[in-house]
């Protein structure tokens, strides 16, 4: 199928100044030029921030590519649209971070700031760039260095410091900023343009928060009332950031150096100045939040295509066989499956129940997806923007959520210093500017220095502390639940507890036209949600023969703002003094994530999120009905909160020998809602190679670098399921001439390792580039052909919807989809390694119900044979077609990342790596 060019970019088709005329005139163009330096780059001959609160001994790293300048006037962006010339620190952190895919190989612990940078407080005196006083204020100061542009705030007050935060958030992120309220508030398209992606972004986000304003400012009063002092804290330090913010937007309008977006998508006008930049609010910082929660943190979902795919079984096979096969396929809790807390401690959660009770599933045929988008007119008609929201539904009503982020955690009883090494950070995808933004932060009750969501950097959300590291995974395990309310008077009402209740509409209409940004046609629709006290309305259906509606509840709904007291705890050096002072920061944390710590004597895990306590005999993986036996126990629609599970009951652990996590299962028996944790997961690439060098002793910081960066680059597929796949071939002698070229190429590649690297640095063309194409055209086709004829397609088709059959770098389908970076968490490697190690009569725990290849060794042979030649002769062009980056054939460019523009800035390809975003290094190598 076409791969699917991510697209939720902003300024894909903005103009180069070739076909602005008549927008701006010469002489105004050059004026602009001239002015394209900042107001704020006086060398400062400022003290740099204090170092005796670093113990890290200099041995503290971290990256976050593309830049930390994210804001770009207009006539930088004339500039980079026709020249390429960038801003200052827009990209400088892009090619440390690309070069490492080559240069991983000859690492030394000297070389690792070549690739990553110095992340010790404070800046040297004679690498300062700049220092500002924000607004005059006495009590803040902004010193930003010469080789990245990071800002480090330093304040003698509380208050300062925050505002110093904020106004520099908005110096290097304010039109993302900008973007995102508005993407969480679901008014993007009115804001930036209608263009079909932009669509899709803002439908994805509204189904899952669809928030009005009061809902809005509730978060902020709860989360405040309910904490005491902190939230009291919370509360000022918010008002505060804001405060900076909105004194940089005043200071940037007026001195007209604000980002030349808001000209470009007509809110400005860059001659007469008219227009205006809104002051931000504090319910923006929620519907920012919420953005974040939905993207990273909201494990769960997928119950009624659970509840579609068993269906499809039982017509199969029959309902005690079908159930059993369903089973085998969900791998609820494999017991091959790669864990986090890898000491077989038990932490049970959303297991099977012995006797379900409550279970609503559809009629079969009955269902309906609820539909987000009415009224369209104009370019929201149009195929690609119902193309978009199709997707946007996809992604957002799945359990197959974005996961990202990888770690590695090493204990000091296994280093050479005797000291913990991590290497972690999440992997949030790759935008222009970043989502991310880097900065230090030292003020009372505040000493951290690392990476936060633009918009949210009150406080550092992942990074350091004085002594200490902290970082985060996708965890994914279930905090939503699917129920069905049983329909009465008309589709709008519903029984609640034996009364008929009317639903609340909540709408949001949005209208565009174009702009010089973005020419969509002019457009309009409006998204309608039906919300009821179990959450909003996402299906249609019967339940014997009973019109209902299926809705979401999700326990961080209505909480999105909960999470700000376990990141002020992470920043407070008062707070966090060791590995439980950390879990109990990390307890405070309502989204669903793996936490890991790190200092110079301890390792720790926690995993964070508000799990609901089920009633007895609920099935977490399939719609319940909606009465009162089923709710969550002491569940209150008010305010939507329950019982939680306890802190000791959620996986945790101190000093480990070693933890991986590359969103794989965190522990035995605590099932997570996305399928695919069977004995092929990515967390293997990670897990083999930890455990090998904990095995030898004496890691260092550079071995465990080189243990992820190798990870990074290997092919899960062909690393750790086509060495069977090529048994089961060789069994025999294969005379094909065809297929024996072929298993000669993939042999070949297996044995130099199964990466995806290019021969030389930035030669853009990979070793083994036949062997690689053979595999992506390969791997669709023989699973297919090894599981449809058992399956039948409706099953089949069945199970692809609930776990897609393959998320290599080039691939269009899957969540994450192309020039992304992130690839194989998703993918059917754990179902063809059990049955093809079945086949071979390999001892197989927890194998699927059935054998599926062939039914024999030679009938599956001969399958895997005749696809591997169909493979085989698939062209390049054909198995990598083009898209809007890349030409047809070019195999490298179709793996390549792309920065994906949402602002005005472009940036070019790097090679594929399968990394964190942002990263860290640390060994620290002393404790307060």
């Amino acid at each position: 199928m076409p791969r699917r060019t991510p697209r939720n970019v902003l300024f894909d088709k903005l103009r180069t100044p070739r076909r602005l005329t008549g927008f701006l005139k010469t002489a105004s163009v050059c004026v602009l030029v001239a002015g394209v330096l900042s107001p704020l780059t006086q060398a400062a001959a400022a003290e740099s921030a204090t170092t005796s609160n670093d113990y890290c001994g200099g041995q503290c790293s971290d990256i976050l590519p593309p830049g930390e300048n994210g804001n770009a006037t207009l006539a930088q962006i004339l500039l980079n649209q026709a020249f390429g010339t960038q801003p200052s620190h827009a990209e400088d952190q892009l090619g440390p971070y690309a070069n490492l895919a080559t240069g991983y190989s000859a690492l030394t612990d000297a070389k690792i700031n070549t690739f990553f940078n110095d992340a010790s407080f404070g800046v040297p005196s004679d690498q300062v760039a700049s220092t500002e006083k924000p607004a005059g204020r006495s009590d803040v100061t902004i010193v930003r260095d010469k080789k990245t542009g990071v800002p480090h705030i330093t304040g003698t007050t509380r208050y300062g410091t925050e505002f110093g935060a904020g106004y520099a958030a908005a110096e290097d992120r304010l039109w993302l900023m900008d973007v995102f309220r508005h993407v969480g508030r679901g008014q993007l398209t009115t804001f930036a343009g209608g263009a079909a992606a932009n669509q899709g972004l803002e439908q994805q986000f509204y189904r899952n928060a669809p928030y009005t304003e009061a809902d809005l400012q509730a978060q902020i009063d709860n989360a405040v009332a309910n904490n005491g002092a902190r939230g009291q804290q919370a509360l000022a330090d918010a008002n505060a950031y804001l405060a900076g913010i909105n004194s940089y937007i005043d200071a940037s309008d007026s001195g007209r150096y604000f980002p030349g977006e808001y000209v470009l998508t007509g809110h400005k006008d860059s001659i007469t100045n008219a227009g205006t930049i809104d002051h931000f609010k504090i319910t923006d910082l929620v519907a920012l939040g919420s953005v974040v929660g939905s993207l990273f943190g909201s494990g769960g979902g997928g119950e009624v295509n659970n509840a579609l795919s068993l269906i499809a079984a039982q017509s199969k096979y029959g309902v005690a066989e079908g159930t059993k096969v369903w089973e085998s396929f969900r791998e609820r809790n494999d017991a091959e499956a790669v864990l986090t807390v890898h000491n077989g401690e038990s932490f049970p959660y959303a297991s099977k129940p012995d006797d379900p009770q409550g279970e609503a599933l559809p009629d079969p045929g009955s269902v309906t997806q609820e539909p987000l988008v009415y009224d369209r007119t104009g370019s929201a008609a149009t195929a690609s923007a119902t193309g978009a929201s199709t997707t946007a539904a996809r992604t957002t009503l799945g359990s197959a959520k974005r996961g990202m982020s990888n770690a590695l955690v090493v204990s000091g009883k296994y280093t050479a210093s005797g000291h913990p090494i991590a290497v972690f950070g999440p992997q949030t995808g790759y935008f222009a500017p970043q989502l991310l933004m880097l900065q230090e932060i030292q003020g009372p009750g505040i000493s951290a220095r690392g990476a936060s969501f633009a918009g949210l950097s009150m406080y550092v959300e992942l990074g350091r502390g004085q002594d200490y590291s902290w970082s985060a995974t996708t965890s994914g395990q279930d905090i939503i639940d699917t129920y069905a309310v049983e329909l009465c008077q008309d589709d709008s009402h519903y029984l609640y507890h034996g009364t008929c209740t009317a639903m609340d509409k909540v709408e949001q209409k949005n209208a565009w036209k174009p702009t010089t940004a973005d020419g969509t046609a002019a457009g309009s629709y409006t998204m309608r949600v039906w919300r009821t006290k179990y959450g909003p309305v996402e299906y249609r259906a019967t339940v014997g023969g009973k019109k209902v509606a299926y809705t979401t509840l999700r326990s961080s709904y209505l909480h999105e703002a909960d999470s700000i007291i376990g990141f002020q705890m992470l920043n407070d050096p008062d707070h966090v003094k060791g590995p439980k002072d950390f879990q109990s920061a990390a307890q405070h944390i309502n989204y669903t994530f793996n936490w890991f710590y790190a200092d110079s004597q301890h390792t720790a895990y926690y995993n964070s999120g508000d799990n609901p306590v089920r009633a007895s005999g609920v099935d977490a993986e399939f719609p319940v009905w909606a009465q009162p036996a089923y709710e969550w126990r002491n569940w209150d629609p008010a305010t939507n909160t329950a019982d939680y599970t306890p802190a000791s009951a959620h996986p945790n652990s101190v000093d480990q020998d070693y933890y991986v996590s590359w969103n794989n299962k965190q522990a035995k028996d605590y099932t997570t809602a996305p399928w695919g944790d069977g004995s092929v997961h990515r967390g293997n690439l990670l897990e083999d190679r930890v455990k090998k060098l904990v095995a030898a002793g004496g890691v260092t910081r550079t071995k465990l670098v080189q243990a992820m960066a190798d990870a990074a680059l290997a092919d899960l597929r062909a690393e750790d399921v086509l060495p069977k796949l090529l048994k089961v071939i060789n069994s025999s002698p294969v005379t094909d001439s065809t297929a024996a070229a072929a298993v000669n190429k993939l042999q070949v590649w297996v044995t130099a390792g199964a990466r995806r690297t290019e021969t030389s640095a930035g030669s853009k063309a990979y070793a083994n580039a036949d062997a690689i194409r053979i595999l992506d055209a390969w791997w669709p086709l023989l699973v297919k052909a090894e599981f449809e004829p058992g399956l039948g397609s409706d099953l089949y088709t069945a199970f692809t919807d609930n776990l897609p059959v393959d998320e290599a770098p080039s691939a269009g389908h899957g969540p994450t989809g192309s020039h992304a970076g992130s690839s194989f968490q998703y993918g059917w490697w754990s179902y063809v390694d059990k049955d093809i190690r079945s086949v071979l009569g390999e001892s197989v725990q927890g194998p699927l119900a059935q054998q599926y290849c062939g039914g024999s060794l030679s009938a599956c042979r001969d399958s895997l044979i005749s696809t591997l030649k169909q493979a085989a002769g698939l062209t390049a062009a054909q198995v990598y077609p083009a898209d809007d980056q890349c030409s047809a054939g070019d195999q490298w460019c179709a793996d390549s990342i792309v920065q994906r523009t949402l602002g005005g800035i472009k940036h070019g390809k790097i090679s594929w790596q399968n990394r964190p975003t942002f990263q860290q290094v640390v060994e620290y190598t002393s404790h307060r």
